[in-house]
């Protein structure tokens, strides 16, 4: 009986597992299911801004000049360090710039990490080609130092000027100093909130999605451990006594679920660019289109007086050579063509129904706003 008993639950776990594996891979293979890691982060591992003042040395008299009276002060605080006193207004010199050091600190960073650091000029310096940054402290917005960045500059461009004659390649006055900043102080990354839960902060947030994230979750962990609080976070509680709190992240970002999306379509008025979901649809509509053309010419004659309004002796008085303006106005109308879309057509079949009567996209953009206040697009228009 204990066999038979034992089969049984074999067998059941087995059609159990295969029904699992059916449901991944027709999930995978529809393409709907998206792991949380994907479209949420935890609150906590986040990146931090640091910014930072500092003087690049070794440059070919294209640095500031005497008029940036803040770099001829710092190359004079700089000298002091090194027990050289020279008063600013001595220093005439163009091979030192100012900047501003910015660079990223990626969360769980630890001391001894590199950093790229961006360099940007704020003086008057033609060019950072050839510069060196002298060592500057980079802070956070808590103003504590969190790195320190040095070291030989990559510009990636040029700007060379002679007798009014300037050749210039990208922006010469930016730089990148790959791995030139050193973390001195590690982050505090608190992933486990004061009221003892791990907080999933959604990329774009909707309640529909922060709903199926709470049962995802629920069905892994048990009934009651994730609480949607809004449309953007979802709480996990993490139970008493749970010191592995990085099983417990891992185990919810791996988990798959299919998020909601909002309709929309985001139209580049600049560049002529229209980018829409595929959920997008339009209700029974019919689009009639046409141009006008006025074409406007002007034709310059010359009146000139005749021989009997000309004296011997010179003109007549009052009788002068004119010029007359021969205007003509010509107005060309197309025919309007019409396309009639029936109820659910998607944004691309829209497209290809105005691109087969040769609409350019600026009217397609056109007729799309006209759509939406018409009431048949049902998404967001979202215009940049």
């Amino acid at each position: 009986m204990r066999r038979a008993d034992s089969l049984f639950a074999r067998i059941a776990l087995s059609l159990w597992l295969a029904a699992a594996a059916g449901t991944a891979l027709a999930a995978a293979a529809s393409g709907s299911a998206t792991r949380i890691k994907e479209i949420a982060r935890i609150e906590g591992a986040r990146d931090n801004d640091i910014v930072g003042y500092g003087i690049v040395v070794g440059l070919a008299g294209t640095g500031d000049s005497t008029r940036s009276k803040a770099t001829m002060q710092s190359v004079t605080n700089a000298l002091l360090q090194f027990g050289v006193k020279v008063p600013p207004e001595d220093i005439n010199s163009r091979n030192v710039a100012a900047v501003i050091v910015t660079a990223s600190l990626p969360p769980f960073s630890q001391p001894g990490d590199k950093l790229d650091a961006n360099v940007s000029s704020m003086g008057d310096a033609r060019s950072l080609v050839g510069g060196t940054l002298l060592m500057a402290p980079l802070k956070a917005a808590n103003d504590r130092v969190y790195a320190l960045a040095q070291g030989q500059i990559s510009v990636g461009g040029f700007k060379f000027d002679y007798n009014g004659n300037v050749v210039q390649k990208n922006h010469p006055t930016v730089g990148l100093i790959p791995g030139g900043a050193s973390v001195e102080r590690s982050t505090a990354d608190d992933l486990v909130s004061a009221e003892g839960t791990v907080n999933i902060l959604l990329d774009d947030p909707d309640f529909t999605t922060a709903s199926r994230i709470k049962n995802a979750v629920n069905a892994r962990l048990g009934p009651g451990r994730a609480t949607a609080v809004h449309a953007g976070k979802v709480a996990v509680r993490v139970p008493a006594g749970n010191l592995d709190v990085v099983d417990l992240i891992t185990s919810i970002e791996n988990l798959s679920i299919t998020p909601d999306q909002v309709a929309r379509v985001v139209i580049n008025e600049r560049t002529g660019t229209v980018v829409s979901g595929g959920d997008v649809r339009i209700s029974d509509v019919t689009i009639s289109h046409g141009e006008i053309k006025v074409i406007i010419s002007t034709d310059y004659q010359v009146s000139q007086p005749n021989l009997g309004e000309v004296n011997i002796g010179g003109t007549a008085p009052g009788v002068r050579t004119v010029v007359v303006p021969d205007t003509d106005i010509d107005v060309r109308e197309g025919v309007a063509q019409a396309v009639d879309l029936p109820s659910g057509t998607s944004i691309s079949d829209l497209v290809t129904a105005l691109r087969q009567i040769k609409t350019s996209t600026r009217d397609v953009i056109t007729i799309l706003q006209g759509i939406k206040r018409a009431g048949a697009l049902h998404a967001q228009l979202i215009i940049q």
